[in-house]
């Protein structure tokens, strides 16, 4: 098996969708992305501060996993790194899967993973439809359109599967650059899946 791999890194420092691919990103523990717009101690998303700007930053580094744009490619749609504003693009490691509290070790930096992306419409307005490569039901067809959040996170994962990609906060900070090596962590005691964040 594969060793799983850092591809490429992006970042941006303003709110827009997409981020800009760079040779290397520095990640600065308990912060996020060093000139990340979504970098900080307290949350950055704007529908999120709009909602609660007191909010710890639960979404410091945005991860997907390469294989995600093969599936997207099968469909019509061509991406590249950072298109869907992830900060570090991996390959050979199924990031969907890990529970809550799992550690990555980017070659140095260690972030921890907090929850799932919760794909939205703007998804659809970079590329129109392609909101159904990382959304689907439970049965496995497309959803057009994100779960409405509920109280319960059980109840969001039961109904749609999000493909978007991880959320994580720095716990090491340093560089990360492509080609880079990930070890993974798992947590002790009992896993909880990844709920979106």
């Amino acid at each position: 098996m594969p060793t799983p791999r850092v591809v490429a890194v992006s970042r941006d420092e303003t709110h827009r969708f997409s981020k800009v691919p760079t040779e290397s990103i520095t990640l600065v523990a308990g912060l996020g992305v060093l000139g990340d717009a979504h970098a900080g101690t307290l949350v950055q998303h704007r529908s999120r501060v709009r909602r609660d700007p007191n909010q710890p930053n639960l979404r410091q580094v945005h991860l997907i996993h390469a294989e995600l744009f093969d599936d997207a490619r099968a469909l019509g749609y061509e991406l590249g790194p950072g298109d869907l504003g992830e900060n570090v693009l991996t390959a050979d490691l199924d990031l969907l899967a890990l529970p809550t509290g799992t550690l990555l070790d980017l070659g140095g930096p260690v972030v921890r993973l907090t929850g799932l992306r919760n794909p939205c419409v703007q998804i659809n307005k970079f590329q129109p439809g392609l909101l159904k490569v990382v959304l689907a039901s439970a049965d496995g067809t497309p959803a057009e359109v994100p779960a409405p959040p509920t109280g319960s996170p059980e109840a969001g994962r039961a109904s749609v599967v999000r493909k978007a990609g991880v959320m994580a906060v720095v716990e090491r900070g340093g560089d990360v650059a492509p080609g880079r090596p990930i070890t993974v962590t798992l947590p002790d005691g009992p896993r909880t899946p990844l709920a979106p964040v």
